[in-house]
């Protein structure tokens, strides 16, 4: 019988693999060797490498959550709620051996929309966007729709490029959400918007 604490020992050991590697490019075996468990308290945990999957990225999505929690805590209003989320962003996609965002990268790699990896990651922009959404309606931005949007697309920028420019990345990105958010924000809204 597993312990109590064998699942989450899989996990963990996974979710280390598959940030570091991809989730194609780490098999099952590696995991069991890494963890130190046999195959069948693997599959007594996770059924098939897809039930792992969805779990890792499950945990992949408290992420976000914990760093929406952290913007929301850093900033004392909603306008500069955004801008820490995208500094915070920032931080975590600028850390060393930061691959970009694990929810984004493996629905690259799960294209086909029926596979349930691929539908956890579309679960969870969806999320993430009606998230921002919400937020950016706390706003005084006359489409909080849109602001959400470009906040969201520079987040995205921030995970693309992150982990090959570093802070230069994290900087323009801060930057230009704070233009983004003063923009969306102002009593006037621009022409051609």
């Amino acid at each position: 019988m597993p312990t109590p604490d064998a699942r989450e020992r899989i996990l963990g050991t996974a979710t280390r693999l598959f940030d570091r590697h991809g989730v194609h490019a780490v098999g099952l075996q590696r995991i069991i060797d890494e963890c130190g468990c046999g195959k069948n308290l693997l599959y007594m945990c996770f059924a098939s490498k897809d039930d792992l999957v969805v779990a890792y990225l499950r945990r992949c999505a408290t992420r976000w959550d914990a760093l929406l929690d952290g913007a929301k805590a850093a900033a004392d209003i909603p306008e500069r709620q955004l801008v820490e989320l995208v500094r915070a962003a920032g931080v975590r996609a600028t850390e060393p051996g930061a691959r970009g965002c694990a929810l984004r990268a493996t629905l690259a790699e799960f294209p086909e929309w029926r596979h349930p990896a691929h539908r956890v990651a579309v679960e969870y922009l969806v999320r993430a966007r009606a998230q921002l959404r919400d937020l950016a309606a706390e706003t005084s931005a006359a489409d909080p729709e849109r602001l959400a949007a470009r906040v969201l697309l520079i987040i995205d920028g921030l995970y693309a490029n992150g982990p090959i420019f570093g802070d230069d990345a994290a900087k323009a990105a801060v930057a230009f959400a704070q233009d983004v958010v003063e923009a969306e924000t102002s009593a006037e809204p621009a022409k051609g918007r």
